[in-house]
Formats: structure tokens, C-alpha cells, sequence
């Protein structure tokens, strides 16, 4: 996956900056731009291309919930978080109904900032990998941000992530023969082991099955087979 091109718009240099430095980060992703202003966001937007927008409410000329219909006009395909002090609910409705990513209540805490910006990053890895819609990839898709909620529920084991869990099934939707642990990291753009893991969780609940294949040398090596 290409890196995340994320722009800022803010009307405070120094909370503009603060938010820059927490995307810092991430390997993920680039700062390509910073905006003061509705028009130079417009003009940002225009120049840049950003994929993710993170977008103030209140800034000198408009309203940030009123540059949502002319965002989505004319750069339909860029991706909106709002990140704000007002607390208007009218401003979450309007926002809800341009389809934002997620909407930020200032003050922002560190651990709140990275958790919703790693849930962007792991939506766009699973729409990267996956090769087939089917119901479970979607049902993937439209609940990132749960991951965590359903480990302590007893929904996964830890270290097992539902969204990585999700791109190692999409895998077998491709290839329908044995694969090994390798194969599936590197079309995962995980390591050897972590594929392990997550085909060793699939073996103990049936949804692959491993068998032990001996090459031309006599090496043997795990290989997992779809059921």
C-alpha cells in the first residue's frame, strides 16, 4: 500500500501542529499540508490530493460543516475526519450525512488520536488486500475500530487482530491450493511468523487445514489448505 496522504485543516497553528507531530508516528503516512483557513484547504485539496483530510469546524471564513457538500463535490474521494470543540450535535448530524470517517471532540487526547487513525489505516489495508466482497469481508470492513472491543469479549484470542485476520482469509479466496506461512505474509506485507500465528489460529478453529509437505530436497514445510 502506498503511503497515506493526510492534510490538515486548522485555524490554530499550534493544535495544527500538535495533531502533525501525532501523525508522525505512523510509517503510513504522509503530512503533505496544512491550512489555516476554508480557502486554503479548498486550495490544499486542489494541489495535493490528499486521501484523508483532517478537518477543523471553526476557522475565520466558513464553517468546516459547510465545506462538506463542496468537498464532497468536487474530491469525492477524499476521506474526512472532523476534529473539534463544538459539541453541536447539529455539526455531528451534518457530518454523519457526508459520510465522515470519524469526528474528534477537542480536547484530543493522544491515545483517542492514534486509535482512530490506526482504524482509518487498517480499513484501507483490508480494501488494499481483499480480492473478494463477501459478506465476512464486509462485515470486516464496517466494523474497524473493534478489534479490541471484541478481545476482551472473548470474540479473538490476543494477538490476534481482526482486521490482519480478515486479509490472511482473503488470501485463500485466491489461492485455492496449499500456501505456506511465507507466502502468506508476503501477500499480507506481514512476516513469516505473524502469518504463522494467524494460520495456526485458523488451523485450531477449522477454517484451514495444515498438512506437512516434503519438497524436492526433502525439506519438509507447513502448508495451509483452505476447507
Amino acid at each position: 500500500m502506498d503511503k497515506i496522504k493526510v492534510a490538515i485543516a486548522e485555524d490554530d497553528f499550534r493544535i495544527a501542529d500538535i495533531h502533525e507531530k501525532f501523525l508522525e508516528k505512523f510509517k503510513e503516512i504522509d503530512v503533505v499540508g496544512k491550512s489555516l483557513n476554508g480557502e486554503q484547504t479548498m486550495q490544499l485539496l486542489e494541489q495535493k490530493t490528499p486521501d484523508l483530510l483532517l478537518l477543523d469546524v471553526y476557522m475565520p471564513d466558513v464553517l468546516g460543516s459547510e465545506l462538506l457538500p463542496v468537498i464532497r463535490e468536487k474530491f469525492p474521494k477524499v476521506s474526512i475526519i472532523m476534529i473539534t470543540a463544538a459539541t453541536d450535535k447539529v455539526f455531528l448530524e451534518k457530518a454523519l450525512s457526508y459520510g465522515v470517517e470519524n469526528y474528534l471532540i477537542k480536547p484530543v487526547s493522544r491515545e483517542k488520536f492514534d486509535e482512530v487513525i490506526q482504524d482509518y489505516i487498517k480499513k484501507l489495508e483490508l480494501l488494499s488486500a481483499a480480492q473478494e466482497v463477501n459478506q465476512n469481508y464486509v462485515d470486516l470492513l464496517f466494523r474497524k475500530g473493534k478489534n479490541e472491543a471484541l478481545t476482551k469479549s472473548g470474540g479473538l484470542p490476543k494477538g490476534i487482530d481482526e482486521i490482519t485476520l480478515g486479509k490472511v482469509k482473503a488470501v485463500f479466496h485466491v489461492r485455492k491450493g496449499g500456501i505456506s506461512a511465507e507466502e502468506v505474509g508476503k501477500e499480507i506485507g506481514a512476516s513469516r511468523i505473524t502469518a504463522r500465528r494467524y494460520l495456526e489460529f485458523l488451523s485450531s478453529t477449522q477454517e484451514v487445514r495444515a498438512e506437512v509437505v516434503y519438497g524436492i530436497v526433502g525439506r519438509p514445510e507447513r502448508k495451509y489448505y483452505p476447507v
